[in-house]
């Protein structure tokens, strides 16, 4: 008698396609309005001046220009602080 009420096989479901995340436009490259700049699940790099964060958290540029990045420290509600990453667009 088994002591296992179900030994089924499931070894090959996890198939999925990766989600595609991360850094499209790097630091001194040329954007043109609407461009995704980041895809990120989560706030971990923040919107600057000149992008934008969608629902999904992907940061997008508003308006033509060069990317740049910056570190910034930002106070959690705990009041930690934490240094995070703002894209910005000028």
């Amino acid at each position: 008698m088994s002591k296992v009420k179900a030994g089924g096989s499931s070894k090959n479901v996890h198939n999925n396609a990766g989600a595609r995340l991360g850094v499209k436009r790097f630091g001194g490259q040329k954007v043109n309005e609407g461009e995704v700049l980041v895809r990120q699940t989560g706030a971990t790099k923040l919107a600057g001046e000149g992008t934008y964060m969608s629902r999904n958290f992907t940061i997008h540029a508003s308006k033509n220009g060069v990317v740049s990045f910056k570190e910034v420290k930002k106070k959690l509600f705990t009041g930690k602080t934490v240094k995070r990453t703002v894209v910005e667009v000028a």
